[in-house]
C-alpha cells in the first residue's frame, strides 16, 4: 500500500518521500528548507514529535510562530495572514488515500487555506497511521480519531470530546455537532495539482500524531 500511495501522490504531481523512522524526517526537511526562509506551520502534533518545530525555532529561519509563548490574539492572527506570503508552510495531514488524495478538515481553516494557495511550498509530514482506502474512509477517520483526540487536547466543548466519536459519524460529510468550539468546519480534498511538486509529502513508517 505504501508504494501505491507514493506512486499515486507523484502521479498527482506532488513530491513523495518515504522514511522508516521519525528520526529521518529532520535531515530531509533541512534539505528542503534554505536557511533564512520564511516559514509557517499549522497546528500539528506530528511536527512536534519529529522535532520539526524545534528546528524552525532554532534561529535559522524566519518562523511565523503562532504558538510562541506570550503571543497575543492579534499577533497570532497576523501570523496566520502572513503565512500566505511564506516561502514554505509545514503541516501534517488528516488522511491520505490509496489514490494519493490528501484529506484535511479544519475548524478555523487557516491550515487548509495555506495548503490550497499562498505559500510557495508545502511540506507535509505524515505518519503511516493516516493511510486510508478512500476519501470516505478518510472522513470517518477524522470523525472517529482525529477530531475527538484534538478536541480533548484543546479542551473544546464538543460532543466528540465527551463521547470519543462524532455525533455525525454515520451522516453526511459535514454532519456533526453545532458547538461553537467545533473543529470540523471546513473540508479540503487535494487531488491532482496544477503547480507540480508544490506539495511535498514525507510519509513516515511509524504512527505519528492524530
Amino acid at each position: 500500500m505504501v508504494d501505491k500511495v507514493l506512486n499515486n501522490l507523484r502521479q498527482n504531481r506532488m513530491e513523495a518521500y518515504y522514511v522508516d523512522k521519525k528520526e529521518e524526517v529532520l535531515p530531509l526537511v533541512q534539505k528542503m528548507l534554505p536557511k533564512g526562509a520564511t516559514v509557517s506551520t499549522g497546528g500539528s502534533m506530528t511536527l512536534k514529535e519529529t522535532g520539526v518545530i524545534d528546528l524552525l525555532r532554532s534561529g535559522d529561519y524566519r518562523y511565523l510562530d503562532r504558538s510562541r509563548e506570550g503571543i497575543t490574539p492579534e499577533e497570532k492572527y497576523q501570523c496566520e495572514r502572513d503565512t500566505f506570503f511564506a516561502d514554505c508552510f509545514l503541516c501534517s495531514c488528516n488522511a491520505i488515500t490509496e489514490g494519493g488524495e490528501l484529506v484535511n478538515v479544519d475548524g478555523y481553516a487557516n491550515r487548509i487555506a495555506a495548503i490550497s494557495f499562498g505559500p510557495k511550498s508545502v511540506i507535509m509530514v505524515v505518519g503511516i497511521n493516516k493511510l486510508v482506502k478512500d476519501v470516505e474512509e478518510g472522513i470517518r477517520r477524522v470523525k472517529k480519531i482525529a477530531a475527538p483526540l484534538n478536541t480533548k487536547r484543546l479542551s473544546c466543548d464538543t460532543y466528540c470530546n465527551k463521547t470519543g466519536v462524532c455525533m455525525g459519524l454515520d451522516g453526511g460529510l459535514a454532519d456533526g455537532c453545532a458547538s461553537s468550539a467545533r473543529i470540523c468546519c471546513s473540508y479540503l480534498i487535494c487531488g491532482p495539482q496544477r503547480p507540480e511538486n508544490r506539495i511535498k509529502v514525507i510519509l513516515v513508517g511509524e504512527e505519528l500524531g492524530y
